[in-house]
């Protein structure tokens, strides 16, 4: 349950991500600042909206530390049905237009949107049955497509207005590309990839297509990815500056719950 403010406030939020690959939950005592709780799960293949929320229910029998009560609630989406507009170009009443040309809409279909800083609207289609789910659950909560929580925090960061830095937020089989230029959105998009050579292919084509010079450019590596992925090394072949995301948030961690990477864990640390 979520707390209402007749009731003592128990300083506990807790952030779930949902993609169609996977599940991750995470709660957070906002009096210490510790991570008292984070859980991954990755499906062995992709699934539908409807075996997601079979897995979601399953998770929620077998973690007891899920039905504690909490204050506050975030429900992350991480998919592909988005389209960024300019804020000034964006109408709420014809928020599907904007989405028709990136994916098959269905009449039924619910049109979410995120307004970004500098500008920037993020329209997507969120999972309606897994939205009603955590509504029945939890009452009123807020949700966010993950692309929004990934600029937001890139644009946030201190040297984010110093030249053209590429930053790849890599998943399991697809990526988010976000390029800054100067501090301000030049670019942002994900793929689908199934070898390492598709995944180096759309990297180098983006760069080509806006003109970046891979023996130029910085290349900012956060997510599922690390120094001996096949990703990272085949892409260190053909692009000189390459770096890890460094220090991103000021959490501790129960012992159990200490993610291997955290940088694997950015959307959902940074969405707290």
């Amino acid at each position: 349950m979520v707390t209402t403010t007749k009731e003592k406030k128990l300083y506990k939020k807790l952030s779930i991500q949902v993609s169609l690959n996977g599940l991750s939950f995470c709660i957070l005592n906002q009096e210490d600042n510790k991570i008292t709780y984070l859980k991954k799960i990755e499906f062995e293949k992709q699934l539908d909206p409807i075996k997601v929320l079979s897995q979601i229910e399953l998770t929620y029998e077998k973690e007891e530390a899920l039905n504690q009560p909490v204050d506050e609630v975030l429900l992350l989406y991480t998919n592909s049905l988005f389209s960024l507009v300019p804020e000034n170009l964006f109408d709420e009443d014809n928020a599907s237009n904007y989405l028709k040309f990136n994916t098959k809409i269905l009449k039924t279909d619910f049109i979410a949107f995120d307004n970004i800083q500098g500008g920037i609207v993020n329209v997507y289609i969120p999972y309606t049955n897994i939205t009603n789910y955590f509504f029945d659950k939890y009452g009123e909560f807020e949700y966010r497509h993950s692309l929004s929580v990934l600029i937001e925090g890139l644009l946030d960061l201190p040297d984010a207005a110093e030249g053209t830095k590429v930053y790849l937020h890599s998943h399991l089989s697809s990526y988010e590309l976000v390029i800054l230029e100067n501090g301000k959105l030049l670019f942002a998009n994900s793929f689908e990839y199934e070898t390492r050579e598709d995944f180096l292919y759309y990297l180098l084509f983006t760069a080509e297509q806006l003109k970046l010079d891979p023996d130029k450019f910085e290349l900012i590596l956060l997510g599922d990815i690390n120094r001996t992925s096949e990703e990272y090394k085949m892409a260190w072949d053909y692009i000189r500056n390459i770096s890890f995301l460094g220090p991103f948030h000021s959490f501790s961690f129960e012992t159990d719950h200490k993610p291997e990477e955290e940088l694997s864990e950015y959307l959902l640390l940074k969405s707290l």
